[in-house]
């Protein structure tokens, strides 16, 4: 707890004294505790086995909330928040500390009572529900599910916001938004514990056990296939970087860049993720040049250039078995592409090159321009907007270089800081870039290209 900023451990100390206010309005006398007992077990068992998803963070997600929004229709608000304060006894294999176990059980105490209130608010009725009025709660109960998502999503942003940041809440948001619409899904699965309840008692509990597990394996299994493509392409990056000591961190920030594009002209869903990907493995094909060429500091002879020409070629080579990629695949062979026809390997024109290869060719650039080195200095974001400016039309796709220069303009860009000298040994790095439009390749016997 210390060693959080002063503002977060005011608002977990905040958060966890409402949730013990809420739990103080518990009437004893009144609980039904076999029910209680049930459901509180059913949270605890579901908690425990909570999945961690591939994100920037480490975000867990269980349907333990499906045995609270039951509790909200069998035992009413205090007894909802009873339930989600079980998540302070939960066991984690990673071993939660101490002040997350505390705030988690705050967290989904509140959430809980939220939609306990809401619940009745909108005419829900609380008890075990009869034939007679169970038609009339489904609507009161999903707006106390919808309730549930928001609150818990809200207190768990602004602790967020308060411990790591703002970006912070970026990276967790990747790996939750996909996961919003599940949540609401298996929210339902409390009403129908609610529903059994009055005929089969705490053995409803027990009959949706199963396919909660179920959806937990399946949330299991998204995250191991997620982290799975994600070493796939970290180890292939690293690989490609080994070669040139000045373009550490390069496909991250292409990758970056190329999100930022296809945002900002409607690419959403799992082309998003695949232009991701396709940004990360863009040059992969260096692995199939020599690195003597790579890092040549005079003019290239006409054989080496073509080596350079072909490396989009030798990309697909490599990755075209990996299934996961699909269109990335597109975007790795042909980014090299010129809307005027003069670029490689097919010299495609205009419409003709893929879109992926038209977004990956500016973002490409725009970070070459943007880093240092051995050659140069690194330009500033704005000089390199310029550059992109004046090939708009002849290099590059002009709605593409319109939509990064928007999307820097909305987000800004933090340029890499500039590398130190190469370590003792280290080969000597080209004095030429193939990714700047604006220092041509050099090749003997040709002139400047």
């Amino acid at each position: 707890m210390r060693s959080l900023p002063r503002p977060a451990q005011v608002y977990i100390c905040v958060i966890v004294a409402l949730a013990v206010l809420v739990i103080a309005q518990a009437p004893l006398g009144a609980i039904d505790w076999p029910t209680l007992l049930v459901l509180a077990l059913l949270f605890f068992i579901c908690e425990s086995f909570a999945t961690l998803l591939p994100s920037e963070g480490r975000v867990h997600v269980s349907v333990s909330f499906s045995a609270t929004l039951a509790s909200v229709v069998l035992l009413g608000p205090v007894g909802a928040a009873v339930i989600g304060a079980v998540a302070l006894f939960a066991m984690r294999r990673d071993g939660l500390p101490l002040v997350k176990r505390v705030f988690n059980g705050a967290q989904f105490a509140l959430s809980a009572y939220a939609a306990g209130v809401v619940y009745e608010l909108a005419g829900g009725y609380t008890g075990v529900p009869t034939g007679e009025d169970f038609s009339w709660i489904i609507i009161p109960f999903v707006v106390a599910v919808v309730t549930y998502v928001l609150t818990n999503g809200l207190l768990m942003i602004f602790v967020l916001v308060l411990t790591q940041g703002v970006q912070s809440v970026r990276g967790h948001g990747g790996a939750l938004a996909p996961s919003v619409v599940p949540y609401l899904g298996y929210g339902m699965f409390g009403l129908l514990i609610a529903a059994l309840w009055g005929t089969l008692g705490p053995l409803s509990a027990l009959l949706v056990l199963l396919p909660l597990f179920a959806a937990r394996w399946a949330f299991a299994q998204h995250a191991a296939q997620q982290a799975a493509h994600e070493a796939t392409i970290a180890a292939l990056c690293q690989a490609v970087e080994t070669k040139d000591y000045y373009t550490r961190g390069h496909s991250e920030r292409v990758s970056r860049a190329s999100v930022m594009i296809a945002r900002e002209i409607g690419v959403r869903g799992g082309r998003l993720e695949a232009i991701r990907f396709a940004g990360m493995l863009h040059d992969v094909g260096k692995l199939g040049v020599p690195t003597k060429v790579l890092q040549k500091s005079g003019s290239l002879t006409e054989e080496e250039f073509a080596a350079i020409q072909l490396h989009p070629m030798r990309g697909l080579e490599i990755v075209r078995e990996i299934g996961f990629l699909d269109e990335a695949l597109a975007g790795i062979m042909h980014h090299h592409e010129r809307m005027d026809g003069r670029g490689y390997p097919m010299g495609l024109v205009g419409d003709e090159i893929p879109e992926f290869a038209r977004v990956i060719a500016v973002a490409d650039a725009f970070d070459s321009m943007t880093s240092t080195r051995s050659y140069r200095d690194a330009r500033t974001v704005d000089q390199a907007i310029e550059e992109l400016r004046r090939w708009s039309g002849r290099q590059f796709d002009p709605e593409v270089v319109d939509a990064f220069i928007k999307a820097v303009e909305r987000h800004g860009w933090q340029r890499p800081e500039p590398e130190p000298r190469l370590p003792a040994g280290a080969l000597e790095t080209a004095q030429h870039d193939h990714d700047d439009p604006s220092v041509p390749l050099r090749v003997t016997g040709d002139g400047d290209k």
